[in-house]
């Protein structure tokens, strides 16, 4: 049994939706295609996928779909966290009755082989990025909340591993240390992925190595060349 992981799938294969990845480089070309290509050759059924959001242009579950369906049909367990484009997220009830292989994570934890707990949020721009407003303040706050229940549900489970999925990086330009930074190493996690970092540019800000006790990697989909990226 492995754990993977992979964020920014990036997908539109419904229809109605028109959202060309291949307008941002060469890197997305073709891109669902390269992830299929190797998760199908790496991942097994025993196997568990973190998908770290921004997972389909739909703007409704029912335009999401095509997407999820697409993801069902690959190898493994998902455990899909929420990314500031899934705007078609919706009741995480609704959602968790329609795939037997997808968990979507919200508030919760979900536990691998009852030694891994995967817990995590969508997170948000942290105070010291300049561009940071009152209006992200709210959100900033209110995603530590989402992360701090998550991972109480994750301490209870009692795993001894505790793997945190964020769709934000959970430090600025700076790497420093955040509260959501203080709140994984707080609770024991060992190691945070997360996404939304895309192009040489943007990748050098994402933290990456450890940090307090906590190793980060960053897993969007164009920094691993649509490769799932094998964490333990």
């Amino acid at each position: 049994m492995s754990i993977f992981a992979i964020g920014d799938l990036h997908l539109s294969m419904d229809e109605r939706i028109e959202k060309p990845m291949d307008v941002f480089g060469t890197a997305w070309e073709n891109h669902h295609e390269k992830v299929k290509d190797y998760w199908t050759k790496t991942v097994t059924e025993e196997d568990t996928v973190i998908i770290c959001g921004d997972v389909s242009w739909g703007l409704k579950l029912d335009e999401a779909m095509a997407d999820l369906e697409w993801i069902h049909n690959l190898p493994g367990k998902k455990v899909i966290t929420k990314g500031n484009h899934d705007l078609w997220w919706t009741s995480i009830s609704k959602m968790n009755a329609l795939f037997d292989d997808i968990y979507f994570l919200q508030n919760d934890a979900y536990v691998v082989d009852e030694e891994f707990c995967i817990c995590g949020s969508r997170g948000w721009i942290t105070p010291d990025n300049s561009e940071f407003t009152d209006h992200d303040r709210k959100i900033y706050e209110r995603e530590l909340l989402r992360l701090g229940m998550s991972l109480e549900a994750g301490k209870k489970t009692g795993c001894e591993t505790i793997i945190a999925s964020l769709h934000y990086p959970p430090t600025g330009d700076s790497h420093q240390v955040s509260e959501f930074t203080k709140m994984l190493t707080c609770f024991g996690v060992k190691k945070c992925v997360y996404g939304h970092l895309h192009g040489a540019d943007a990748f050098k800000n994402g933290i990456k190595g450890i940090l307090n006790s906590v190793e980060y990697s960053l897993v969007s989909l164009d920094y691993l060349g649509g490769q799932v990226k094998k964490i333990y």
